[in-house]
């Protein structure tokens, strides 16, 4: 499959230093209350888009699903095979870091955890956004320097910020450089095949990683993100699930947030009206109907993303791109160091 470059880092590194006046018991229901001046040192930094909510509020519930009680995923993690409403992962690595420390969010005793409790990252940090996305025969190319439109935490965790007492994530939000395509006409294999660690980009231009962390648990539940449900690793600024800050239609159709690297697209938590859940997927999370792109109608296999694990792809349908030249066609969560060691006694 042909490949248009690989995923290199920038010689130049963006870095935003900020400082908090917020309180250290910061919850997912509370707008980050301080706005880091970025600004100053990048002129063209992007601002938080119109429709971004103001307070990055979750409801209690989102149609029959309940957010306060959300099933783990850690028990829905194969190696061999596709698990409907679970993951085939590639490849995980249990001695591999990531939060040693379990949130109070998360009710071991019922397998579950509260979404809208998670503590997030303190701070408010605009990024200047570079992403673009074109057509060329039948490849759709994608560039982007994997930073936000929208404004995302202060990261590495600040030792003052109550997430920093679950994970603390050493990583910095560090523009890369991206570049890779996808078949424009993708194809259904006659079999699916494990999920790599790196699965996609939404079209603001941020990469979408498989639903764990290194070692193999559910990320969302486990792992610290921002406001907008992001946070860094060595290999960029990701997410695990569909941002709260990529909107919805306000007609409930659904619409197209990304695209996965088999040249599928990945559609948002609504199609026609309806909150879709694990129910209405296969065990690849998606199905075939018809949506919109490019503005035409086309019936064609989608993902979906959803409130419930594994949030966006449990394998992959058709044939994924390789990200990096010479790489195996799959891998785990990006390489490099622990995202977070265990707080001190």
């Amino acid at each position: 499959m042909a490949i248009i470059g690989g995923v290199t880092t920038l010689a130049l590194i963006i870095a935003a230093t900020a400082t908090t006046t917020a309180a250290s018991a910061r919850r997912a229901r509370r707008r980050p209350a301080t706005t880091v001046a970025a600004a100053a040192t990048t002129p063209n930094a992007a601002r938080i888009p119109a429709t971004l909510p103001t307070d990055y509020t979750l409801p209690k519930s989102a149609g029959s699903i309940n957010l306060t009680a959300l099933p783990l995923g850690d028990n829905k993690v194969s190696l061999t095979t596709a698990v409907k409403g679970g993951i085939w992962a590639c490849r995980i690595d249990a001695n591999a870091g990531g939060s040693r420390v379990v949130g109070p969010w998360i009710n071991p005793a019922a397998n579950t955890f509260d979404y809208t409790a998670k503590y997030i990252v303190d701070g408010d940090v605009s990024w200047p956004s570079s992403f673009a996305t074109t057509v060329e025969g039948d490849r759709r190319v994608f560039t982007s320097n994997d930073l936000p439109k929208h404004t995302t935490g202060i990261f590495p965790i600040a030792a003052s910020d109550d997430a920093y007492q679950v994970d603390r994530n050493p990583s910095a939000i560090v523009a890369q450089t991206l570049s890779f395509s996808v078949p424009v006409r993708a194809t259904v294999n006659p079999k699916p095949t494990c999920t790599p660690g790196e699965v996609g980009i939404t079209l603001d231009g941020v990469m979408i990683l498989n639903a764990l962390d290194a070692p193999g648990r559910d990320a969302v539940a486990h792992e610290a993100q921002d406001h907008c449900d992001g946070h860094p690793n060595p290999g960029g600024y990701h997410y695990h699930n569909l941002s709260r800050c990529i909107t919805e239609n306000a007609d409930g159709s659904g619409r197209l947030v990304g695209w996965i690297l088999d040249g599928f697209p990945l559609m948002s938590r609504m199609e026609d009206g309806k909150l879709v859940t694990d129910a209405d997927l296969d065990e690849c999370h998606g199905h075939t109907g018809t949506i919109t792109i490019d503005g035409k109608h086309v019936t064609t296999y989608h993902y979906h993303a959803t409130y419930e694990f594994p949030y966006t792809v449990g394998c992959m349908r058709g044939t994924p791109t390789r990200l990096t030249p010479g790489a195996p066609p799959a891998g785990g969560p990006s390489p490099g160091p622990a995202p977070g060691t265990p707080p001190k006694p």
